[in-house]
Order: structure tokens, then sequence, then C-alpha cells
């Protein structure tokens, strides 16, 4: 595996062609193990990995205490060349429940200014609304993160999962690097309006779910149950017939995957990785032999033929069940 590089927009840093998702190292896949997750985050930066992704509310500030103690305990030279995506503005209880989203100027400074502390940094390389909130207009959001770019705290402006017309107000007020939002081959919906207008503005996409929470993995099993904390035991499509049908595009997708030597897993990513160079998966390992199986699809070529198997074996829009469970599919400005 060699690592590549891409850039985040007309604007944006140079990354890794494959970014970290940290999400699942704090729980919201069920329990994890801290000592793997810090010697993860470590094989990362060690392969080259420089984009880690994180939120503060996941593990309401677990995750970026560990993103933290990783950085700290790794050697100097990987650890500067880390960069920090932070998405913030979710409102969430001491029981996990979640109360909507806040994108208040004076919000964005003080959740930045936690964050800062938490992660152990001077600066946050890629900050982000996680959602639109509706009670503010988006320019009032990113302008305060502009604030922030100038004094130093922030050095780019991201987005996340925000429809076309939110991306252009975003963009007349400040430069915006990149739009995070869930794309994979079950999950196509960007390629309607908001790529295009991505595109057209000159904004990069890294892209979440590229293996739809493990779905397309090759993974999960039929029957397979989730603790009641797990995302999936709520998600449309881990239930019922939705879970089998979905299974079913996966058995076609392994076909393809054995016929080159790779993994189901692999073959999903390099999908990803081929609808564009302005994109970056990112994967969402949180293991060290997750990690290493999803690295090696750097090294899966997909030519036309084996895109246009792939496209047969799991059509746009193929997939049952929503994303998301409907109170969260409600707050994706990206969805209306």
């Amino acid at each position: 595996m060699t690592m590549r590089t891409r850039t985040l927009g007309t604007t944006g840093p140079q990354v890794s062609a494959l970014g970290l998702g940290c999400m699942g190292m704090s729980g919201m896949y069920g329990d994890a193990d801290r000592a793997e997750s810090i010697a993860t985050l470590h094989a990362a930066l060690e392969a080259s990995v420089t984009l880690l992704d994180t939120g503060d509310f996941y593990g309401m500030g677990h995750n970026e205490l560990l993103i933290s103690e990783a950085l700290r305990t790794a050697p100097a030279a990987l650890r500067e060349n880390a960069l920090t995506s932070v998405k913030f503005g979710a409102q969430r209880g001491p029981d996990g429940d979640w109360y909507g989203f806040d994108g208040r100027p004076a919000a964005v400074k003080t959740f930045a200014a936690y964050s800062l502390q938490r992660l152990g940094v001077d600066h946050i390389d890629i900050y982000r609304p996680a959602r639109l909130d509706p009670d503010v207009p988006i320019e009032e959001t990113v302008g305060a993160i502009a604030e922030l770019v100038e004094k130093g705290y922030v050095r780019h402006i991201g987005l996340s999962e925000v429809g076309a017309e939110t991306i252009r107000r975003a963009a007349a007020t400040a430069p915006i690097a990149d739009l995070q939002i869930e794309y994979a081959l079950i999950s196509r919906g960007p390629e309607r309006e908001i790529l295009p207008t991505l595109r057209e503005l000159g904004v990069a996409v890294t892209a979440y779910g590229v293996l739809s929470r493990g779905l397309i993995s090759g993974h999960v099993t039929p029957g397979q149950e989730y603790a009641a904390t797990d995302f999936r035991a709520h998600s449309p499509r881990f239930q019922g017939e939705n879970l089998q049908h979905n299974l079913n595009l996966v058995e076609s997708l392994r076909k393809i995957a054995e016929q080159k030597g790779v993994s189901v897993a692999q073959i999903a990513i390099a999908w990803v990785l081929s609808r564009g160079e302005d994109i970056v998966p990112l994967i969402g390992a949180r293991t060290r032999e997750r990690l290493g199986e999803a690295l090696g699809a750097l090294d899966v070529a997909l030519d036309a033929a084996d895109l246009a198997a792939i496209e047969a074996a799991v059509p746009a829009g193929a997939a049952a069940g929503e994303r998301y469970a409907p109170a969260q599919m409600a707050m994706l400005d990206s969805e209306r």
C-alpha cells in the first residue's frame, strides 16, 4: 500500500487519500477497546493517514480526548503530520439523548474553545457544524468560524450534511474546503444535486459511511444482534427484511470482489475512491485489522468493466431502508 494524497477543494489542505473516521472508538457502535483504539490511531498515522475526523459530541468529548492521547504518545514527526477535522453543534444529554443543533456564533466559539482544550492543540485544521441549525442562518454560523480562522484557532471551514442551497450561501460567506456527507454504493443521493454544486464551487467531499456502518463490509450476517446503544440497532437498513435485501446486494458485490482477489470492503471503498480526486473516503476502522483491510483498497484498481459490474450488482437506489431513523432524517438539510 502506498498512500496517495488529495486536496480538499481549491482552498483546503492536502490530506491522505483515505481519512480515519474516529466516531466508532467512542461507543457509537457498542463498546470499544481504548488500548486498541490508540493502537489503531498510531497505525493509521504510521501508514501516512493524516486526516483524523471527530466530533465534540462523540462520547461527549471522549473521542477528542482519545485522539489527544494518541497524538501525545505518537512520534513527533507523525503527530505533526496529523490534521484534525472536528464537527460541533450537536446537543446531547447525559443519557445520550439528542436535542438538536446549536449554530449560534457565541456557541460556535465556545465549542471551539473546549475542543482545542480536549484535543491539546493550538488550532483545529477543519471545523464544521455537524448539522444545520434551522434557527440560525448558515451565514452567521460560517461567519463565526471565519472569525476563528482570522484569529488562528481554525485553519479551514467545512460543512456537513447540507444541501445545495445552503452550500452556496455558505460559500458566499467564506471559503469552504469540503462537505462531509454520507456517500457509498448504497448511499448515492449526493450525486443528484449536491456533487455538481460542490464541483462548480471548488468544494471537496469527505465521504463518511463508505461501508454503510459496516453493512457492505462483508462482515455482517443475518440475525446479527446489536446493543441498544449501537447505532445499527435503530438503523432502518439493519432491520428485518431490509437487512436481508441489503445483504443480498452484498453477496452480489462479493462475487465481483472474489474475482479480483480482494475483500468486499476493499472493493466498496475503492468504488468511492474512483468517483473523483475531489472525494476523500473516511474509513471508520476501530481495530488495526480493519484498518489494514481498508488501506488495502488503495491498491485496488477498477477499470471500466469492473465499474460496470459493480453498478449492475448494486444499482443506485437499490438499498432498502433510509440511512437514518425518521427523527434523524428530519435533521438533514441534505435530504430536503
